[in-house]
């Protein structure tokens, strides 16, 4: 692990000199959600992986987080490693920052990769559920909030037949900061609509949807994809919200070929 500028954990495997990759994790979860990813992609490429803020082994600092703060921090991140045109692959929350980054400065990267998330900024019902959230933190606790919010990640069949995997990933959520926590919930709540900018893309896209997914359905994913020129849209089967946990083979699959063709 690597500490850089605000102290944000970084982790980078592979060899230097390859086609980088960064991967940006979700919400509630922390990079090891990629583990499955950067094992398979590290002997060709140079995968690197962090912890946003307030969770995993980031410090949470004041957790007045913004989006354009945690799109600052890639930023950060991409200088003090000095990476030429990676690729950036982000999930939920880590797609919100994969686009508003793209949105502020496309012409560093050399692709996109967005899972399981939107374009479009919270509607006063989606505000109004975050601010729920945050309630829900400071009656509840951080673990309730956790062990609640996960489960809605994910499909009921994984659930079911990975009860042991699932745990992990579980475990894991319920020790972020409550502070951390709130943070991302008041970032996303605060972030603009990048859904304009979609036509405006021109580096290659892959669009990565569960079937089973019930925060970003594929329907929504489908619509997002259509509004990017350089894109391809594929729906990853037997998977809800997590789909880089969920379904690994397909999402190496697909992802593999996306970069080879890039």
């Amino acid at each position: 692990m690597d500490t850089i500028k605000n102290n944000l954990a970084v982790f980078q495997t592979g060899k230097e000199n390859n086609q980088p990759i960064i991967f940006i994790h979700g919400f509630p979860f922390d990079h090891k959600m990629w583990d499955l990813q950067v094992n398979y992609f590290k002997k060709d490429y140079h995968c690197i992986t962090y912890d946003i803020p307030g969770l995993g082994q980031s410090p949470t600092g004041d957790g007045q987080y913004t989006m354009e703060r945690l799109v600052d921090d890639l930023f950060n991140l991409m200088e003090s490693y000095n990476l030429d045109k990676p690729v950036l692959c982000g999930l939920s929350m880590g797609g919100y920052i994969a686009l508003r980054a793209i949105e502020r400065n496309e012409g560093i990267f050399k692709a996109l990769v967005l899972c399981d998330t939107k374009s479009e900024a919270d509607n006063n019902a989606g505000k109004i559920n975050r601010a729920k959230g945050i309630k829900e933190i400071n009656n509840a606790g951080a673990e309730k909030f956790a062990e609640i919010f996960v489960q809605k990640c994910f499909s009921e069949e994984f659930i079911k037949t990975n009860k042991e995997e699932y745990e992990k990933v579980l475990m894991r959520s319920k020790k972020s900061d409550p502070v951390g926590l709130k943070g991302c919930l008041l970032a996303m709540a605060g972030r603009t609509d990048t859904t304009e900018y979609l036509a405006k893309i021109k580096i290659p896209v892959l669009v990565l949807g569960g079937g089973e997914d019930k925060l970003t359905p594929p329907s929504v994913m489908k619509t997002m994809g259509k509004k990017i020129s350089h894109s391809e849209f594929l729906l990853v089967p037997e998977a809800g919200h997590v789909t880089s946990i969920e379904n690994p083979k397909f999402f190496n699959t697909a992802l593999e070929k996306f970069l080879k063709e890039i």
